[in-house]
């Protein structure tokens, strides 16, 4: 068993964890604190832990007339000289710096980007909630999890969800940190993260057919909804449309596919070209600039715009670009896709993402329900007339 030490002061005590030593229980003598005995290896036990109080000691002696006497200050300054403590940003710089030369073998720039991201808000929150460029690694406790918490979802304006995605981007760094031994201690301890199911905005077939469908005054909302069109049928996201390009065509037994690796995740989308986006790209052939497939405005501009066909059309949604992927997905789930196609045409890197989108939608009861109902016509059921009952 490990011995675990934990010092006192002024009626207060602290935890300082493991000493790193491993003892017998039967031969520990609890009041004394020190192994039993005389043998060789009792000797050198006893010596480590007398090493390990005569540090305490040393530092205890140091700050005994000092203002920053405190339990904290003593552990803070122990573990620091035990550990050759290092800060939390320059552990994260290092992670960081490792990702960054392993893009393109594993690694992501959009992953890369992510953890980027989140430093620099740490970093932010360091100065405004603390008045600090950095921490100590025995500095980050959990309530300085919890205020970074708060401090993404007030000042930065995160929702629950992508709060809770940034702190698991957070927590993977100090894992690494832990793993490296730079923590002696579980920064995360009784912090659990789950995410709220969030209801993410699709159009209905009757929708897509009235965008389709209806006579816009200019050509400019014309374009924009030829290419939301073209996401609609493909699931592909605003960067994805952006980089297509005819190298990203691909014929397989004597069918069109689009094969193009995901901006986000670096994973590979295999959709099979439908005839409306084969119509969109025949088109807008030659229309677009850099060898690109489709013409695209920037995601800002796409969606403003998409917000004033909504207005024409009559939906009341928050049109967005991203929204025709979501369509996507939901219209091939509903009408049987399997899952696990889908999730090979969404480039999803995980099953679980695709699952996201599995809602039942009541056109999809309406169909079961019809379906089921046929076969249970073989039943034949003819009721008796009603006779009243009276008591």
């Amino acid at each position: 068993s490990s011995v675990m030490m934990r010092i006192h002061l002024n009626g207060e005590r602290v935890a300082l964890g493991t000493t790193g030593v491993s003892v017998d229980p039967e031969m520990w003598d609890s009041t004394l604190g020190k192994v039993r005995g005389r043998t060789k290896e009792a000797l050198a036990t006893n010596a480590q832990l007398t090493s390990i109080s005569t540090d305490l000691q040393v530092i205890f002696q140091r700050l005994e007339f000092s203002e920053e006497l405190s339990l904290e200050r003593i552990k803070s300054e122990y573990l620091g000289k035990r550990e050759a403590m290092e800060t939390v940003l320059s552990l994260f710089t290092k992670y960081n710096n490792d990702m960054y030369a392993q893009i393109g073998c594993g690694v992501s720039k959009a992953n890369y980007r992510k953890f980027d991201i989140c430093k620099r808000h740490f970093t932010n929150f360091l100065e405004i909630k603390y008045a600090r460029t950095d921490l100590n690694a025995i500095e980050l406790t959990p309530i300085v999890i919890h205020d970074f918490d708060v401090y993404l979802r007030t000042i930065v304006g995160q929702s629950f969800n992508t709060a809770i995605k940034t702190l698991k981007t957070f927590k993977t760094v100090i894992i690494f940190g832990r793993k490296a031994g730079v923590f002696n201690h579980d920064p995360f301890l009784n912090i659990h993260f789950k995410t709220k199911r969030v209801d993410r905005g699709f159009l209905t077939d009757e929708e897509i057919d009235t965008i389709m469908h209806k006579e816009f005054a200019t050509q400019r909302l014309v374009n924009v909804r030829d290419i939301f069109l073209f996401s609609c049928f493909t699931g592909l996201a605003y960067v994805d449309v952006a980089n297509l390009t005819a190298d990203n065509i691909i014929t397989m037994d004597g069918k069109q596919w689009i094969v193009t690796a995901r901006k986000k995740t670096d994973t590979l989308s295999h959709i099979l070209l439908l005839d409306i986006p084969k119509m969109i790209i025949k088109k807008y052939a030659g229309c677009a600039k850099n060898g690109r497939l489709i013409p695209i405005l920037s995601n800002q501009r796409m969606n403003s715009y998409l917000k004033e066909i909504a207005d024409v059309c009559g939906i009341n949604k928050n049109l967005t670009f991203h929204m025709a992927r979501h369509t996507f997905a939901t219209m091939m789930l509903t009408k049987g896709v399997p899952v696990e196609s889908v999730s090979k045409m969404l480039g999803h890197s995980s099953i679980t993402t695709t699952q996201l989108y599995a809602r039942i939608t009541n056109k999809k009861i309406e169909n079961d329900m019809l379906a089921v109902s046929k076969k249970l016509d073989k039943f034949n059921f003819v009721s008796s007339p009603a006779v009243k009952v009276t008591k």
